[in-house]
């Protein structure tokens, strides 16, 4: 510590011990191996998941004190400072608001409940209690992208003129996937749109900053392509899970997802979304194109940013740029450029900005506020598509 001054235990909980759950655990325990100022140290207190495997496993792999079935247990002890709410959408609500009313500091994962109004719902009671709030809008700390919103706040690329985004998976593009809780709106309220739009929306808000303002109005299209799915088999809850070749059910959420932006500086902007695109894994990014430069990124390259900058207006060519020690946080993980982060590794820096906001009482990184405009902008999308016309946000 800085100040000679032994850190300060941090009573985690972590609710929904899934492969998200498992990532926020990893997070808390890699903390100090990259962030050793931060003058708190995470204990493993409670895991809340009513599948007796992942509370074994928790127990077992991950060194947690204890284990519940039960959610509302984990909140009835008087040694939790901090929960990780990571269960699926339609606990967010409940679960979200109910650990900021005790007084907890949390970290819920995208989208942060099935709609906006959920969304508000937690953000009153964060701001009720005076909490501190993390979301999961893992991209944006990716060091090429903190370069990116740099160059763009610095007028490196000029006015902008345009902003595109893609976000495309193929994650349920397989037809006999099982019908899970995903595809239901009653428990994920959207489909691709909560999943990754929100995640889209927050680089564009991210990277763009001031510069870009805030989505002022937007037209959106969506579909559902793959319109049944089998029941899942008994016992099954991954959502990767094949069905058999028994009844099938309706999906009744988007596949795909769609739409044209007008920004408030004036720039325009797209973004296209599908979790059902053949040959497509993780293809998140975006391209800036301004008056004097553009940008490009993708998440399957995460160490590089395309750059064109400083050159004549026509015949201009295009460098890839290595993060290196100084861009975003690389230097709390790798010595040097051309060394790859992880996706585990934003979640790292996702839980250190969330440890700073409960030492200092000023938030840093992405907040439960954040995940409002998202929800809302989300909100939109879908607005627009039922009346089929630009809606004003």
């Amino acid at each position: 510590m800085s100040d000679g001054q032994a850190p300060r235990t941090l009573g985690v909980a972590v609710v929904g011990f899934g492969w998200m759950g498992q990532v926020h655990a990893r997070a808390w325990t890699r903390l100090a191996h990259h962030f050793p100022e931060v003058p708190v140290r995470p204990r493993f207190v409670v895991a809340a998941d009513p599948d007796e495997g992942r509370r074994q496993e928790a127990l077992d792999g991950y060194g947690f004190s204890d284990t519940v079935a039960e959610w509302s247990e984990a909140l009835e002890r008087d040694d939790v400072d901090v929960v990780s709410v990571c269960g699926p959408n339609f606990v967010h609500r409940e679960i979200g608001s109910a650990v900021a009313e005790s007084g907890r500091h949390l970290w819920i994962e995208k989208p942060a409940g099935r709609s906006a109004e959920d969304t508000a719902a937690i953000a009153a009671a964060v701001h009720k209690r005076g909490v501190m709030s993390a979301v999961g809008f893992n991209y944006r700390h990716a060091p090429a992208v903190q370069v990116a919103s740099d160059l763009v706040a610095s007028g490196a690329v000029g006015r902008i003129e345009s902003f595109d985004v893609r976000m495309l998976a193929d994650y349920s593009a397989h037809p006999d996937q099982a019908l899970s809780w995903r595809f239901d709106p009653a428990l994920a309220g959207t489909g691709v749109l909560g999943d990754l739009v929100s995640h889209g929306f927050d680089l564009a808000l991210h990277v763009g900053g001031t510069t870009l303002g805030g989505v002022t109005e937007l037209v959106a299209d969506q579909a559902t392509y793959l319109t049944e799915r089998p029941l899942p088999p008994e016992g099954g809850r991954s959502h990767f899970i094949r069905g058999g070749d028994g009844p099938r059910g309706r999906v009744s959420n988007e596949d795909a997802a769609s739409a044209l932006l007008r920004f408030a500086s004036g720039a325009r902007g797209t973004l296209t979304a599908s979790r059902v695109a053949v040959g497509e894994q993780c293809g998140y990014g975006f391209d800036v194109h301004g008056t004097q430069g553009a940008l490009s990124w993708d998440f399957r390259r995460m160490g590089e940013l395309r750059v064109c900058l400083g050159q004549d207006y026509q015949d201009a060519s295009w460098e890839t740029r290595l993060v290196r020690p100084g861009d975003g946080e690389l230097s709390a993980f790798q010595p040097g450029s051309g060394i790859a982060m992880s996706f585990d590794d934003l979640k790292v820096i996702e839980c250190h900005l969330l440890a700073q906001s409960i030492v200092t009482g000023v938030a840093h990184g992405p907040t439960i506020d954040d995940a409002v405009v998202v929800a809302e902008l989300v909100d939109a999308m879908v607005r627009s598509f039922q009346e089929k016309r630009w809606v004003r946000t």
